[in-house]
């Protein structure tokens, strides 16, 4: 499995190299196909055959050099490869290919790489050149079909591998809006709580200075740590965007269900009571599945802060065999307290769960007083540790 691995890195970073060096690569080609068409002339011939001349050998490598240029003019190259290859059977008796190594590479790079028009046009001039070909050659049957079908398979192996790049790339830009939709989420859910936590704290300072100096020195000192995470959390997001970059800063660990205490502190520092109590054996979380728990209590307890009018709040994580259930629960103003903006905060906890497989749902709380939030993930049952 490891070697497989370090064959299919070398191999991803040949790809890699060979897309920033087009040039490099044809060249290779070029040189591959004159090696191989090189062989008749080294090979022993027969006495009653026509030798292996200079002239011979120089006119087939005149047919291999336009594969240099096989990206940059592939229909220029075609009729090179045509009119030499042409020359060479009515001008020299010289030694035959097993294959036509030039014409099957430049019929797959048209086929690759050129559109509609271009490949109608080198499929017609194909019809009309394989045909005569064959009559200056052997005037066969058996060649005739035999040149057909590798000529079509070459064209065929060129579409082929542009409907796989054209995957590929599609692909490639489904996984970028995924993760660009991510990480704006991420900073949503960042910006989103400690925004209404500096809120709640910014508009009780006044208050507290005149009643309870003592208070509004708390107010303060939660107004700035709440920032500072913030900063810090923001400053990993763009550090993903731009990774690999010089002067990127490190990665940090993602948050996960060991922060959830902290943040419960936070929440309470702008008076709101959070009870947090969990319930079930304790579980090591995949990494991603631990972010999204923590992600969902985060924007959950965000919900309640901005638009319930709530006084307590309880959030409960229950560990069960492959599952993790995350309950946030609290009194305040119930359904309605969560339209507009809040909406947009239980679309981002659906997403989440559903990322890994899991349910979200949300609703008046137990007797329909206040609103509670119930969110199902999936947990790998070897994640146990203890209780």
């Amino acid at each position: 499995m490891r070697i497989r691995g370090e064959v299919r890195g070398r191999w991803e970073r040949a790809r890699t190299w060979g897309g920033a060096n087009p040039w490099a690569v044809d060249l290779g080609i070029a040189l591959l196909v004159q090696a191989a068409m090189t062989m008749p002339f080294v090979v022993p011939r027969g006495p009653e055959l026509e030798p292996a001349t200079w002239a011979a050998y120089g006119l087939t490598t005149l047919t291999v050099v336009p594969l240099v240029w096989r990206r940059r003019a592939p229909m220029a190259v075609l009729l090179a490869i045509l009119a030499t290859s042409t020359l060479y059977v009515l001008a020299l008796e010289g030694p035959g290919q097993p294959l036509p190594y030039t014409g099957l590479v430049i019929v797959y790079t048209i086929g690759h790489l050129s559109p509609p028009g271009k490949r109608l046009a080198t499929a017609g001039l194909m019809v009309v050149a394989v045909p005569a070909s064959v009559w200056l050659n052997t005037r066969s049957a058996r060649e005739l079909t035999f040149s057909l079908f590798v000529f079509g398979a070459a064209y065929v192996f060129g579409r082929l591998q542009d409907a796989r790049q054209r995957a590929h790339l599609i692909e490639a830009e489904r996984a970028a809006a995924r993760e660009r939709a991510r990480i704006a989420r991420e900073m949503h859910d960042i910006l989103s709580h400690a925004v209404s936590l500096m809120i709640v704290q910014a508009e009780a300072g006044p208050v507290a200075v005149r009643a309870a100096p003592e208070r509004a020195e708390a107010a303060f000192e939660a107004i700035s740590e709440t920032g500072r995470e913030a900063m810090t959390q923001l400053r990993q997001m763009l550090g993903l965007l731009r990774e690999g970059s010089e002067g990127a800063p490190p990665r940090e660990p993602q948050p996960d269900l060991s922060g959830i205490p902290a943040l419960v502190e936070r929440v309470r520092s702008g008076g709101l009571l959070v009870e947090y109590t969990t319930e079930g054996g304790v579980r090591a979380l995949p990494t991603a599945t631990g972010a999204s728990a923590y992600r969902i209590v985060q924007e959950a307890l965000t919900n309640v802060v901005k638009h319930a009018g709530a006084r307590r709040a309880d959030v409960r994580l229950a560990h069960a065999d492959g599952v993790l259930r995350v309950t946030v629960t609290d009194d305040g103003h119930g359904p309605q307290g969560v339209t507009g903006s809040g909406g947009h905060g239980l679309t981002g906890i659906r997403e989440r769960a559903a990322a890994h497989g899991g349910t979200a749902t949300a609703g008046p709380g137990p007797g329909g007083r206040g609103f509670e939030v119930r969110v199902l993930l999936p947990v790998p049952s070897t994640a146990e540790v203890g209780r």
